[in-house]
C-alpha cells in the first residue's frame, strides 16, 4: 500500500472522530512541522489566506498552495504542534476586530488585548487582507494633515489619505517625527494607529506611557508585534492595523497610521519566503516585495463619501543608501518622502530634514494659503544657504549679496529647528515664517532667535489677537494682516529683551 494510501485512510479515522458535522476535505493532518510553519495534506479546497486551526490548540494561515501540500505558518511560536495532529478549516480568512473600544488599547497582530485591561468588545471583524478602494471612489487630496512640525508643515506638507514616507539611518528621529505627528493630532478628531512590526518590548512599553502622560493615548490604538513573536505576527501587524484603520475609514472618520518600520517587515517576509522555498532575488528578496507593500499602502486614501487614512511608513536604511532595493521600492509606491540626513541629526539640527532629498508630491494642495504664502522663497533660501555654505566653508570671501543670502539661509535654518514634542500650530507657523520672510530677524543674535519667535507669538495672540484669530478663521494671510503684522513686528523687535538682558 502506498504512502498517500495511508495519508487518506488515516486522515479518514481522523475525520470519522471529529463527527458528521466535518467535511473529508475540511480536515487535514500535519505531515511536516518546521520553523514556525507545517505542511498539511489533506485540504484540498483550501484557499491562500485561509484560518486554519490547530487540533493542539495552535492557529495559521495558509499561505502556500501546492498540488498535494498546503503550507500553513503558525501564529503562535509557544504552543508546539506534532506530526499527524488534526486541522480543520475555519472557511474564512483572516479577520480582525476593530470598533471604537479599541482606542487607549495595545493588541496584537490578530486584534487580540495584551495590556491586560480586559477583553474588547468588536463592533466588527475586518478582514486582514482587502481589495484597495477604487479610484471612481477616491476623491483629491485638498485637507491638510498638520504634523506640528514646521520644517514638514512649511515645506513637505501632508495632506489626509497621502502617503508620506518617513526614510533615514538609524538613530536620526524617524519615529520622533510620527510620535510627533501622533501628539499633534489631539483634539483634532483623527484616530490614530501606531503599528511596531519587530521592535523590543520594552520600546513599545515606553511608547505606551508617553502617549498616555500626554493624553494621546485616548485616541490612538497600538498594534504591536514584537520581535520575539512568530514571524507570521510581524509579518500581518501592518495589514491587521490597515484593516482596523479601514473601519473608521469606513465610518466617514479620519484616521493616521503610522508602520514602524517597514524594513523588519519586508526582512519577516523574506524569512517566510525562503522557509517556503521561494526563489530568492534582488538583495535575496523575494520577487513579490513590492507587492507586499504596494498592496498595503494602496489601501490609504481619501474616499469621496467621506473619510480618510493617512499612511506615514518608516524605513531605515544603511550609510544613507536611499537606492538599496526596498526604499527604492517604497519610494516609488508613496507619495513623497521625509529623508532624515545623520550628518545634520548630528550638527544638532532636528528633526534632521534633508530638504535637497525630500519632497512631498500632492500635499502641496492640502497647504493652507497661510503658509503657502510665507513659504514661497523659503526653498530657495535654503538651497542657496546650501550651496555657499560649501563656499564659506574654504575660506573664500564673499561678496555682500552672497553674504546676505548666507545670512538669510542661516536664519532660516535656526527658525526650522524644532524640539521634540513642542508643536505648532499653522497659526504660530504663519507667524514665524512671516519674520523671515520681512527681514525681522536679520537683527536678532542667533542664539536669541528661538526666544524671539516664541515671545512674538505670545505677544500677538495676547496683545493683538483680532489678528491672530483673523488668520485662524481665513486660514489665509490679508493684506490688511500684514499691514498689522509689520506693525507689531516692528514695536515687538523695540520691546525684546535679549538672553543677556538688554534691549535690541
Amino acid at each position: 500500500m502506498k504512502t498517500k494510501d495511508i495519508n487518506l485512510i488515516s486522515l479518514f479515522e481522523k475525520s470519522l472522530q471529529q463527527g458528521p458535522q466535518h467535511n473529508l476535505d475540511e480536515i487535514g493532518i500535519v505531515v511536516q512541522v518546521g520553523d514556525g510553519i507545517c505542511t498539511i495534506f489533506g485540504l484540498t479546497n483550501a484557499v491562500y489566506g485561509e484560518f486554519i486551526n490547530f487540533e493542539g490548540g495552535n492557529s495559521g494561515i495558509v499561505l502556500n498552495l501546492s498540488e498535494d501540500f498546503v503550507s500553513v505558518f503558525l501564529l503562535n511560536s509557544s504552543i508546539p504542534v506534532a506530526e499527524q495532529e488534526v486541522v480543520t478549516r475555519v472557511g474564512s480568512v483572516l479577520k480582525v476586530p476593530a470598533g471604537l473600544s479599541m482606542l487607549g488599547r495595545v493588541v496584537n497582530a490578530l486584534g487580540k488585548p495584551i495590556d491586560a485591561l480586559g477583553d474588547i468588545q468588536a463592533q466588527a471583524y475586518m478582514p486582514v487582507e482587502a481589495a484597495t478602494p477604487a479610484i471612481v471612489d477616491r476623491t483629491p487630496i485638498t485637507e491638510s494633515m498638520p504634523t506640528g512640525i514646521m520644517a514638514i508643515d512649511a515645506l513637505f506638507p501632508i495632506g489626509k489619505g497621502q502617503r508620506e514616507l518617513i526614510i533615514g539611518n538609524r538613530s536620526t528621529g524617524k519615529t520622533a517625527i510620527a510620535i510627533d505627528t501622533i501628539l499633534n493630532q489631539k483634539g483634532k478628531d483623527v484616530i490614530c494607529i501606531y503599528v511596531s512590526i519587530g521592535q523590543r518590548q520594552g520600546n513599545v512599553a515606553r511608547l505606551v506611557r508617553l502617549l498616555e502622560e500626554r493624553g494621546a493615548l485616548q485616541y490612538t490604538i497600538v498594534v504591536s508585534a514584537d520581535s520575539s513573536e512568530a514571524v507570521l505576527n510581524q509579518y500581518l501587524a501592518p495589514y491587521s492595523g490597515t484593516a482596523i484603520g479601514e473601519f473608521f475609514m469606513q465610518q466617514g472618520k479620519d484616521v493616521l497610521i503610522v508602520y514602524d518600520d517597514l524594513s523588519n517587515h519586508a526582512i519577516a517576509y523574506r524569512e517566510m519566503s525562503l522557509l517556503m522555498r521561494r526563489a530568492p532575488g534582488r538583495e535575496a528578496y523575494p520577487g513579490d516585495v513590492f507587492y507586499l507593500h504596494s498592496r498595503l499602502l494602496e489601501r490609504s486614501g481619501r474616499l469621496l463619501k467621506g473619510g480618510s487614512m493617512t499612511a506615514l511608513p518608516i524605513i531605515q536604511i544603511q550609510s544613507d543608501d536611499i537606492t538599496a532595493y526596498i526604499p527604492t521600492n517604497l519610494i516609488s509606491i508613496t507619495d513623497g518622502q521625509i529623508f532624515l540626513d545623520t550628518q545634520l541629526f548630528n550638527n544638532g539640527i532636528r528633526p534632521a530634514v534633508n530638504v535637497e532629498l525630500s519632497v512631498s508630491r500632492v500635499g502641496g494642495a492640502a497647504q493652507t494659503k497661510a503658509i503657502k504664502k510665507m513659504t514661497r522663497a523659503l526653498r530657495l533660501d535654503l538651497a542657496q544657504y546650501h550651496e555657499l555654505l560649501s563656499f564659506a566653508q574654504f575660506g573664500t570671501e564673499l561678496d555682500e549679496v552672497s553674504q546676505m543670502h548666507l545670512k538669510q539661509g542661516t536664519l532660516a535654518v535656526e527658525i526650522l529647528k524644532q524640539q521634540q514634542f513642542v508643536h505648532y500650530s499653522f497659526i504660530d507657523e504663519t507667524l514665524i515664517l512671516f519674520l523671515l520672510k520681512e527681514g525681522y530677524l536679520q537683527k536678532i543674535a542667533l542664539k536669541d532667535i528661538q526666544l524671539f519667535i516664541r515671545q512674538f507669538i505670545s505677544y500677538v495672540d495676547s496683545v493683538y489677537n483680532s489678528v491672530y484669530t483673523d488668520i485662524k478663521n481665513n486660514k489665509d494671510v490679508s493684506e490688511d494682516d500684514l499691514v498689522v503684522l509689520r506693525t507689531v513686528a516692528k514695536e515687538f523687535s523695540s520691546i525684546f529683551v535679549s538672553q543677556e538682558g538688554f534691549t535690541l
